[in-house]
């Protein structure tokens, strides 16, 4: 059986530290080049490159390492970091306690299009000028993480909430401004909450469609509207998460991972899993082993 870490703290050695900014070359340096194992984490990870080159893996999809990017890692993602050679910005993690702490609303984390907890992650990609303004807050967070200043934790707060606001005002889906009526965020906050809760039984829109008494019809809408895919994708790609999950992590066998997942019949299982991935479950065990 394939073992990861979960780190359950920002930091492990201080219990009540809920934040945290290191330089990327920094790290690499400590690790002394080596390349981390998978691994998760139960808070928020932001990745502000500046230069990098190599792979960063989140939940078994691969993107390249590059300059000026940004990459969003939701708690419980698995994900991997393989340089090539050292990289320069900076990894902040922060965990629900510190937003609460510094009157950040968990619900305005739910409302941005940056953490995507389950199918494809990709990084953010600036424009020069876009990023230089992230790397602006970035390094006025980093200077008060270091610092005794008064009330920091409070301003770091607020330099995190202005760093994710253009984080998310870049992205072509869902700015902020542009919706008053926070309605179909607080819509979206359930149906996720749902989908994590009953996604292992409950496959069809339908059945959320009718716990959140809506029609099918309005939930497509608003999912399609706030995160760019339909409540049906939303629901499919949590599914195949968590299959890759099991497949990887564990010794349960295709029929037990089928029954586990809802699905009445081990076929239909598999025949599910290479629709989304062109891949047998046991392909894609081998193939990630491998890798």
């Amino acid at each position: 059986m394939n073992t990861f870490k979960i780190y359950q703290k920002v930091n492990s050695e201080k219990e009540n530290v809920s934040f945290g900014i290191s330089k990327m070359e920094d790290i690499y340096t400590k690790r002394n080049g080596k390349v981390d194992e998978p691994h998760r984490h139960n808070y928020y990870t932001v990745l502000i490159i500046n230069k990098a080159k190599g792979l960063h893996k989140i939940d078994f999809n691969t993107y390249e390492l590059s300059n000026k990017q940004i990459f969003f890692v939701a708690p419980g993602q698995v994900h991997q970091v393989i340089e090539t050679e050292k990289s320069f910005g900076f990894a902040m993690t922060f965990s629900n306690q510190f937003l609460v702490e510094n009157s950040i609303p968990l619900s305005f984390i739910d409302s941005l299009n940056l953490f995507q907890n389950y199918g494809q992650s990709p990084p953010l990609i600036p424009n020069r000028e876009q990023f230089d303004v992230i790397e602006q807050f970035t390094n006025q967070i980093f200077k008060l993480f270091i610092s005794d200043a008064k009330m920091k934790s409070l301003s770091i707060g607020a330099f995190l909430k202005l760093l994710l606001i253009e984080c998310n005002n870049i992205c072509s889906i869902n700015p902020i401004e542009s919706d008053v009526d926070t309605t179909g965020d607080n819509l979206i906050r359930v149906f996720k909450n749902a989908v994590n809760n009953n996604y292992k039984n409950e496959h069809s829109t339908r059945f959320y469609a009718n716990e959140l008494y809506i029609t099918p019809d309005h939930l497509n809408r608003t999912v399609k509207t706030k995160i760019g895919k339909t409540a049906k994708d939303y629901i499919q790609a949590r599914i195949i998460t968590e299959a890759k999950r099991l497949l990887y992590f564990t010794d349960l066998s295709n029929k037990e991972i089928a029954y586990e997942l809802g699905f009445n019949e081990p076929a239909n299982f598999s025949a599910f899993f290479k629709k989304h991935t062109q891949l047998s479950p046991s392909n894609f065990k081998r193939n990630e082993i491998k890798s």
